[in-house]
């Protein structure tokens, strides 16, 4: 059990048969009136974060989310397909519980996959990951302004903003998180 008191970031627990996570907590003590705790949570399950306050003493029981290193083999329509290295066992995950940043994944790459309770409901992509620029138009010297970029394609098959002298073919490391070139690999 965990109370509302001792909400820290990244903290997860069970509220009404549903698992959040703290994403943003403020302990406030007014001049007048008891103290409480103001929160934004999100539910891990459906991805929506809403805000609530609790007194300090509520009790809560902890939520266990269970978070496996699994590699990702291969897509077959909607599902995506993730092997334990340990069993050798294929996980399917639907394509709805992949965040905006799969984009940036390819086959072998190991992901961690998030679940509770046995329930698939989530997958983070490794923080950097390396990708190879298929097709982007070449830079011209002299056309340089302060960060100038361009579009530049992937072989995931997603586009982002590359600087101009990025060529087809080189290796570039991304960040997942923010989708941004972060250099030459």
């Amino acid at each position: 059990m965990i109370t509302a008191g001792d909400f820290r970031n990244g903290v997860t627990f069970e509220m009404d048969e549903k698992v959040y996570q703290i994403v943003e907590f403020q302990h406030v003590k007014p001049g007048k009136g008891a103290a409480f705790v103001r929160t934004k949570i999100r539910n891990v399950i459906e991805g929506s974060v809403i805000e609530r306050t609790f007194n300090p003493t509520e009790k809560f029981p902890t939520a266990f989310v269970e978070r496996k290193d699994m590699e990702y083999s291969y897509s077959d329509g909607d599902l995506y397909y993730f092997m334990d290295s340990e069993t050798y066992e294929l996980v399917p995950v639907s394509a709805n519980e992949l965040g905006d940043n799969f984009k940036f994944v390819k086959e072998n790459m190991v992901c961690k996959v998030l679940s509770y309770k046995g329930k698939v409901f989530g997958v983070e992509p490794p923080t950097f990951v390396e990708l190879t620029v298929t097709q982007t138009d070449p830079g011209f010297a002299g056309n340089t302004a302060t960060n100038a970029t361009k579009p530049a394609t992937l072989e995931t098959g997603c586009e982002i903003r590359v600087p101009l002298f990025i060529n087809e073919g080189d290796v570039i490391r991304i960040d997942t998180r923010t989708g941004e070139y972060m250099e030459r690999a």
